[in-house]
């Protein structure tokens, strides 16, 4: 799950699994697996940042926990 923030400033969580795109159209626009769409104030590199830093903990969660 990642942290961003709606357009009013409430902050939501978003699973990072379902998400499809992220596009700047100026606003940053994130399509979901499901057909849900969200519209963020953080720009498209920051919810890419987070996304990839998501699946990291991820994936060394998986590894340590392997050992």
């Amino acid at each position: 799950m990642i942290e961003l923030t709606r357009l009013n400033g409430s902050i939501f969580v978003l699973n990072a699994d379902l998400v499809e795109t992220v596009e700047t159209t100026p606003d940053t626009v994130i399509l979901l697996s499901n057909g849900h769409r969200y519209v963020v104030r953080e720009p498209m590199e920051e919810v890419t940042k987070r996304i990839l830093a998501f699946r990291r903990r991820v994936v060394d969660h998986r590894e340590f926990s392997s050992s």
